[in-house]
């Protein structure tokens, strides 16, 4: 990792943009995810301290990783919990014993410690054509662009309200329009009365320790598919979400930290974390900040709000999960308008791999799943086969790939 002597000047006005990125980013992820971390604590009969504990033990270690990560890079770097190993702990916790499995958490987390300090993770992210990770993204996003108006059949005055806002703000002030559109949507709620925060008392979390314990059974049904479906379904499209704007930070670092980090806090309750995707895409683009090189604060503010919402546990958690979801869905899919409007001009632009980025956009698109692995995987797999036969060679790294520009 390197750091340039341009992010060593940041001024006040630089801080407001990067900091609203990063709230809309920890919104999305705990108002549109974490119920899934309920559902398998319910899943596997936590009791409310052990609840409490894996919230700590995620949030904090999220926020400790990319706080980190982001700092040392100088590159916005958004470590998230791993969604689809939540999903997937919904069904698995519900035959494995709770001490089975933090122990195949900790196994999962030591194989991506592994991984990073190989270095082979990073020599597959740099075979990808720029094309087809650019399709995969927007393919990914796609869903998200969706939302941000799907919800106009559910919550119309909402909804309206944010989506003409955020076309106003666009037209007259740009710079403030994801930032306008966020402070709007409070003021509605609180006007209809659907954000009430009187009744709530802030109540420190407190870790509780849990002795891991090692079988066959967890290591072939809860470990093998938790790494399987983290570095298929986060690391990959998280890594290619950096790259497509324009940061080259290496993933081995990336990899091995927050494998440790899983590790550690495995016996707390943490699942798994790792690099975000989506969410980190709101923190990447242009709507963090017009200069590539001050969208790092994005990064140390994620951590920060990851980092006080741990220390109070499902408190705060529970806060951003009352926010309605066409909220959630149209302040996501505004904020990601323009990722998904300049991965998709970059998918286009170059005719050897255009119609193998389009394949990979419309595969990532629908979202397949198969053998409990998801969409982003097999995206990027059907793209990369359309790639080798339409060009009739395998993708290879291209030439000084690794001083390729920062873009916006």
């Amino acid at each position: 990792m390197s750091s340039s002597p341009a992010n060593s000047s940041v001024r006040l006005r630089d801080l407001i943009h990067p900091i609203v990125a990063a709230l809309i980013s920890v919104i999305v992820n705990y108002g549109g995810t974490f119920i899934l971390v309920f559902q398998a604590a319910k899943v596997a009969g936590l009791s409310p301290e052990l609840t409490a504990s894996w919230v700590w033990s995620v949030s904090i270690g999220v926020g400790v990783t990319g706080l980190l990560l982001s700092w040392v890079a100088r590159e916005p770097i958004i470590t998230a919990w791993s969604t689809p190993a939540a999903a997937f702990l919904v069904v698995a916790l519900a035959t494995t014993p709770y001490a089975e499995a933090v122990g195949a958490y900790m196994i999962s987390g030591a194989a991506f410690v592994l991984l990073g300090v190989s270095g082979y993770f990073e020599k597959v992210i740099r075979l990808i054509p720029p094309g087809v990770a650019a399709g995969l993204l927007a393919g990914i996003l796609l869903q998200f662009g969706i939302g941000a108006f799907g919800g106009m059949s559910v919550e119309p005055t909402l909804v309206g309200v944010l989506i003409v806002a955020y076309l106003l703000l666009k037209r007259f002030t740009a710079r403030y329009a994801v930032v306008g559109v966020l402070a709007l949507g409070l003021v509605v709620l609180l006007i209809q009365g659907r954000f009430d925060v009187s009744g709530l008392g802030l109540q420190f979390a407190a870790p509780v320790f849990t002795r891991p314990e090692f079988s066959l059974n967890a290591l072939l049904s809860v470990a093998l598919p938790l790494f399987l479906i983290t570095l298929t379904g986060q690391y990959m499209p998280g890594m290619l979400v950096l790259r497509n704007d324009g940061f080259r930070t290496s993933a081995n670092p990336i990899v091995a930290l927050t494998g440790l980090g899983s590790l550690l806090m495995a016996p707390f309750g943490s699942h798994a974390f790792n690099i975000a995707a989506i969410t980190a895409a709101i923190c990447t683009g242009k709507e963090a900040h017009e200069e590539p090189s001050k969208r790092w604060i994005a990064g140390i503010a994620a951590g920060v709000f990851y980092i006080l919402v741990g220390i109070f546990g499902v408190t705060l958690a529970a806060v951003f999960m009352v926010f309605p979801a066409a909220f959630i869905t149209t302040l996501a899919g505004l904020a990601l308008l323009g990722t998904l409007g300049g991965s998709l001009a970059g998918a286009m632009v170059d005719a050897k791999s255009r119609e193998a980025a389009l394949i990979t956009f419309l595969a990532a698109a629908a979202n397949i799943t198969v053998f409990g692995i998801g969409g982003a995987f097999w995206g990027l797999l059907i793209g990369l086969v359309a790639y080798a036969v339409l060009n009739g060679r395998l993708p290879r790294r291209e030439a000084g790939s690794d001083a390729a520009p920062t873009r916006g």
